[in-house]
């Protein structure tokens, strides 16, 4: 029997549809492309001139910045302006500084009216590492809290820019996930706006007047639907989860953001992660994943990691209605990557 189910506290769905998928094991991906040194590659280590100059690099785990015409060798995390960006801070923003965007409500007079603000922002690729073909599961602790400090120390640095609202902080792995390029690299987008996924949870997050996501913790800390814990964190399917083996990261300790973690809980969030991304492989062949942030500078909010890899598509009922079908259940999915 299918069940349709709601998400926590949001009105979104989920079909549950277990009847018209697979069995666990035959999700495995047989498609990995082979991971290959590329002399072109823009990212690797010796081609740094191929690309903008650092607006933040690590060196020895110690932040540094580069001149337009001069770049630094031997680096361990670069980040640089996408060379092809959605935002750029060159676009003027059209509202007075220190404000925020607003959209007039739609009204009869508005109803049809085209509406739109220059695309002011940023946008950053962050390299992970400046060896072709590693992956996150591959890094060793110290490339690890190196790496979850500056996804730290980057969201920070965009979220006190004068205009910017909030930050969106992402991984697409794999082409299926719309990565363009296969060295191991993250992105961010720095928006005067909130997106409206965002708008709508902390609305709702205000209106219950307490945090549902501290309450989803001590929940699925205890279901049948967790996945691995450490004591600061969980990785659980998600009850309404809307693609197979989607996995959600969430602290217990309530922070907004990444901005607001301790040394020691960036650490435990990132072996998790770590951990995570190396089930994918191990039980599903390393398939294409997108991997985001959910962040949200308001002390109502929950930080959490949510993982979604690409093992289904979005086909005619999910895009006309935004509920989705998923062939495996959060329960089974769990219990399929716990195991050893």
């Amino acid at each position: 029997m299918s069940e349709i189910r709601k998400h926590y506290f949001l009105s979104e769905y989920c079909i549950i549809a277990e009847e018209r998928g697979k069995r666990p094991s035959d999700f495995v991906s047989r498609e990995e492309e082979q991971k290959k040194q590329v002399s072109t590659c823009v990212f690797c280590a010796g081609n740094e001139a191929k690309t903008p100059p650092a607006s933040a690099g690590y060196k020895n785990g110690t932040l540094y910045f580069e001149e337009k015409a001069k770049r630094v060798q031997g680096w361990e995390i670069r980040c640089f302006p996408n060379l092809f960006p959605a935002l750029s801070p060159s676009s003027a923003p059209l509202f007075p500084s220190g404000s925020l965007v607003v959209f007039p409500p739609v009204s009869p007079e508005l109803a049809l009216t085209q509406l739109a603000i220059s695309g002011f922002g940023f946008h950053e690729v962050i390299v992970e590492s400046p060896v072709h073909g590693k992956e996150l599961e591959a890094f060793s602790d110290k490339e690890l809290r190196l790496l979850m400090q500056v996804y730290r120390d980057r969201v920070a640095y965009y979220l006190e820019q004068d205009k910017i609202r909030s930050v969106s902080l992402f991984k697409n792995y794999g082409k299926a996930a719309g990565a363009s390029l296969e060295h191991a690299h993250s992105q961010l987008l720095a928006l005067p706006l909130l997106s409206p996924l965002l708008e709508r949870e902390i609305q709702e997050i205000q209106n219950l007047n307490f945090c549902p996501y501290c309450s989803v913790f001590e929940k699925e800390s205890r279901s049948e639907r967790l996945i691995l814990k450490n004591r600061d964190c969980i990785a659980f399917a998600p009850f309404c989860s809307k693609v197979p083996f989607e996995v959600w990261i969430l602290p217990k300790k309530h922070v907004w953001s990444l901005e607001a973690c301790s040394d020691a809980l960036l650490f435990s969030l990132g072996t998790l992660l770590r951990a995570l991304v190396l089930k994918y492989r191990q039980k599903l062949g390393g398939p294409a994943y997108n991997l985001f942030f959910q962040i949200l500078k308001a002390p109502e909010y929950h930080l959490s990691l949510r993982l979604l890899p690409r093992l289904s598509l979005a086909a005619g009922f999910e895009l006309n209605t935004g509920i989705y079908i998923n062939s495996v259940s959060p329960e089974k999915a769990a219990s399929y990557l716990r195991k050893k």
